[in-house]
């Protein structure tokens, strides 16, 4: 019996400690989520990775890390331990009078994409969230071949609304956790910066004005 206890407590910790067990740690779930919509969009990854963590980024281990079960309610944000959680709580928010409320890793608004989804449920699957933020947001490039400009809009359409969150975005893209992510990215790159460097318009990859000069849009500066 003393065996079989040993050998029960040493296949929990090994179990605890492999890949299939870490890779259900929710606050790698956005992250997956975003390297798989950029490699089926072609939306630069770095771009979703930082739009999660700006969206339902919270600090662990020293790093800014995405939450999937996150609502943000006429402004209040929680983060729930499981989706079953944050599900009846946006269920809530439907019958309680909440003006207005976003879910799941890139925050989406129930008011004017809910109809995207079948579910409340589908709605907060990390997959399906990134899949439909990378989605709008290549649509959103489209209009103006500018991925700060699209980066903006994903946000709001008014001007010092926008202007706050792509700085807010551009913060994180210097910052250490999404080069940590990005690092590690099935997705295959033509370079080191592809953020940093110009492209023709209507391209994916560059997040520059579309000029001559190759300064950042994104913190070049005036």
């Amino acid at each position: 019996m003393k065996t079989f206890c040993l050998y029960s407590c040493v296949l929990f910790v090994l179990l605890a400690r492999s890949p299939v067990c870490a890779a259900e740690n929710p606050a790698q779930l956005c992250d997956r989520a975003a390297q798989a919509a950029a490699l089926s969009t072609g939306v630069p990854v770095d771009i979703l990775l930082a739009i999660t963590r700006v969206e339902t980024g919270r600090s662990a281990n020293g790093q800014l890390q995405p939450w999937p079960w996150a609502i943000n309610a006429d402004g209040k944000g929680t983060w729930f331990d499981t989706q079953a959680q944050a599900v009846d709580a946006a269920t809530a928010h439907l019958v309680d009078g909440t003006g207005t409320f976003d879910v799941g890793c890139f925050q989406l608004n129930m008011r004017w994409h809910g109809n995207g989804f079948p579910t409340l449920s589908d709605m907060f699957d990390p997959a399906k969230n990134a899949s439909y933020a990378a989605h709008f947001l290549q649509q959103l490039y489209q209009e103006s071949g500018d991925w700060a400009q699209a980066v903006a809009a994903y946000h709001s359409r008014t001007g010092d609304l926008a202007s706050a969150y792509v700085e807010k975005v551009k913060a994180v893209l210097d910052g250490p956790s999404v080069a940590d992510v990005a690092s590690v990215q099935p997705q295959p790159r033509e370079n080191n910066f592809p953020l940093l460097q110009a492209g023709d318009r209507g391209s994916a990859g560059s997040i520059v004005p579309l000029q001559v000069a190759r300064g950042p849009l994104i913190g070049g500066g005036a």
